[in-house]
């Protein structure tokens, strides 16, 4: 069978072929004295809380389980226009609102609707892996410049403007970001999307963990800089949804009729059932709760970076959201005498058995000497972890 050439270049998920085998060992160590730790995937601990699991509940007894509109519920796209009123005191149009089958549909309909074969997208090395490969699956080629610590992982506008090609469409960010945990400052955005609006190119911004920001100077929009932003949103991380698959996009208004059309063809509609539970995400109750969650997310991060640092497993630039540690592994390997993240991670996970995310799924730019922690495990959790590392790098 031949197999397309736009498939053969898409790379592996490594996150996920680390999982598989973190996966087959903790079934060996399930009843030892220690069992496998899991800080490789990003997932919250926490599921949808209780009025959200009434709603999908109510949903399927009361046979509300048919098609919905290609762009979602219109109650629903007005409660998340009502959201951004409350949290970031925008005025977001319900209209521009489009609820998709999670964050993944946002980006791969935002993509198939703007990106040409042959268009470039910059982006900042390191990144989201799957955020590239949407540009790729469309046709085009994302454009990876690498981003130091001083530039908090981030692209800045002078990157923006220095790589700018006679082919580059734009650009895609991500704040916060997934390694890193780091935003970029909105005064940078903005100088970012005024190189961008300069040259007729689109703006794209991935902002799913923006609710889960423990800063107010990073905790910002990008929809505040103007309505010619693509925003991404979903209701996995700060919702606590993932195997929901549920997520939204605001897009400029001329480009809803576009996205509609392709949403139609490609997804018929996000999922029934999870669009009517997540209506209750928006209840007072259910927004205490995320809130209290947000907190401990924070209280994990306070203690886990500190605690990565004085093992020798140094995080350049403090997260500032998500939940995440984007940590500097090179004197670590030179203690456990192994090359690179990869190796170390490997290491990691069959004499401590953690598992934790290597480098490579993110890049190119030193990703081979960083590991992703994820701190979206509890606290005895990762407390555990910390203590395993301390013995293994003894």
């Amino acid at each position: 069978m031949q197999i397309s050439e736009r498939a053969q270049a898409i790379e592996p998920f490594y996150v996920m072929e680390v999982g598989k085998a973190a996966a087959l060992l903790a079934q060996e160590v399930a009843h030892t004295d220690t069992p496998m730790v899991f800080l490789n995937i990003g997932e919250p601990d926490f599921t949808a809380p209780p009025l959200v699991q009434e709603a999908a509940a109510r949903a399927v007894r009361d046979g509300l389980t048919q098609y919905t509109p290609a762009l979602g519920l219109t109650p629903l796209r007005e409660r998340i226009s009502a959201w951004y009123l409350q949290r970031f005191g925008l005025q977001v149009p319900a209209s521009r609102i489009v609820v998709t089958a999670g964050a993944s549909a946002a980006l791969h309909l935002v993509c198939m609707a703007l990106i040409n074969a042959g268009d470039e997208i910059l982006m900042p090395d390191p990144n989201y892996p799957c955020n590239r490969h949407f540009v790729s699956a469309a046709g085009g080629k994302a454009v990876l410049l690498p981003s130091s610590a001083e530039e908090r992982f981030q692209l800045s506008a002078a990157k923006v403007q220095a790589a700018w090609g006679a082919r580059t469409r734009g650009v895609m960010l991500a704040s916060p970001s997934n390694p890193t945990g780091t935003s970029i400052h909105p005064d940078e955005l903005r100088r970012i999307h005024q190189q961008v609006q300069s040259r007729g190119g689109i703006t794209v911004v991935d902002e799913i963990y923006l609710p889960l920001s423990f800063d107010a100077q990073y905790g910002q929009s990008a929809l505040a800089i103007d309505d010619s932003i693509i925003s991404l949103n979903s209701f996995s991380k700060y919702f606590n949804m993932t195997g929901w698959r549920l997520g939204w996009m605001v897009v400029p208004e001329v480009l809803v009729p576009t996205i509609e059309r392709l949403a139609q063809n490609l997804f018929i509609c996000p999922s029934t059932i999870a669009q009517h539970a997540a209506l209750a995400c928006f209840e007072a109750e259910s927004i205490a709760t995320y809130e209290q969650r947000r907190q401990e997310f924070k209280a994990r991060r306070d203690y886990f970076i500190p605690a990565l640092n004085a093992l020798g497993l140094q995080v350049p630039v403090m997260p500032d959201g998500a939940f995440y540690a984007w940590a500097d592994c090179s004197a670590a390997c030179a203690k456990l005498g192994v090359s690179g993240s990869w190796d170390f991670a490997f290491e990691v996970m069959n004499r401590a058995h953690i598992a934790i995310t290597p480098g490579r799924d993110f890049g190119h730019a030193q990703t081979a000497q960083f590991i992703r922690f994820s701190t979206a495990s509890s606290m005895p959790q990762l407390q555990t972890a910390v203590e395993r590392l301390r013995a293994l790098l003894a």
